[in-house]
């Protein structure tokens, strides 16, 4: 069995990858762990995620349980994702890393550090999502420069970072689909009297409301017509699902950083 060591385990999405963990065959959730001063320190991880006790204890930072895991799934906040990457480097950990809003400099480091541990980053782990990106990249092919193209997301009123990861990588996709850079297109907010739409421009725009779990659109839009592709997550289980399979799959590569792509075999897609 691969131990399982999971960050931020009485949070929300904490608590759905224990349960994903638990169901998978090939996965022990082994261990658990809080940031310094959370009042879930010391409480059985089991009971919080499942109502059960199961003898999984939080502990307070990764280092006090790094060495009961052979992978840590981390879907926390970014600075804390990099703190635990550094960890992982020193001990040899493999890592599953769903937390959004890393930087292209955090990206950067994290691919130094991967060469020493086997790593899947990606800004969205749902198998539909993944799906999804390689969507919006062909369509964007097909339709070309004559379509507008643009993006809606939605979250929860709880989240830190905006854009979404998965609207940014949507927008990255459908750049490379139309052999656009993202950095030089993307208009992430309109205000005021802002003059036509640049015809290369792609839109992304922020939503943050009550529960909202997660939706994403992409319009292409041309003159008299338009295609919608649109995802809308009805739970957080899909997301932790992903990341339990991306658990199993990453103790036995070699070190480096992997995408959701790799280990869903959609690469070549």
């Amino acid at each position: 069995m691969i131990k399982v060591i999971i960050a931020g385990a009485a949070g929300r999405m904490g608590r759905r990858v224990a349960l994903m963990v638990n169901r998978h065959p090939r996965l022990e959730f082994a261990a658990a762990f809080e940031a310094p001063g959370s009042p879930a320190i010391g409480k059985d991880a089991g009971f919080l995620s499942a109502g059960e006790e199961n003898g999984v204890i939080i502990g307070e930072g990764l280092e006090s349980v790094i060495d009961q895991g052979d992978v840590i799934i981390d879907f926390t906040f970014h600075k804390a994702t990099m703190e635990f990457a550094r960890l992982a480097a020193q001990h040899n950990r493999a890592m599953v890393i769903g937390t959004t809003g890393l930087s292209a400099e955090d990206l950067a480091e994290l691919g130094g550090l991967a060469k020493n541990f086997p790593c899947v980053q990606a800004p969205n782990m749902s198998v539909c999502v993944n799906v999804l990106f390689k969507l919006a990249k062909k369509t964007a092919a097909i339709l070309g420069d004559d379509y507008d193209i643009e993006i809606i997301e939605a979250h929860h009123n709880k989240k830190k970072d905006a854009p979404s990861g998965t609207a940014l990588k949507l927008a990255e996709m459908a750049a490379e689909g139309v052999g656009r850079k993202l950095s030089e297109v993307a208009v992430c907010e309109r205000n005021g009297i802002i003059g036509e739409r640049r015809s290369e421009e792609i839109g992304i725009q922020t939503i943050r409301a009550a529960d909202i779990v997660g939706e994403h659109t992409v319009y292409f839009a041309g003159q008299g017509e338009r295609i919608e592709l649109v995802h809308r997550a009805h739970s957080r289980d899909h997301f932790a699902r992903g990341a339990a399979t991306a658990a199993a799959w990453i103790v036995d590569r070699e070190n480096g950083v992997y995408s959701m792509f790799d280990v869903l075999g959609l690469d070549d897609l």
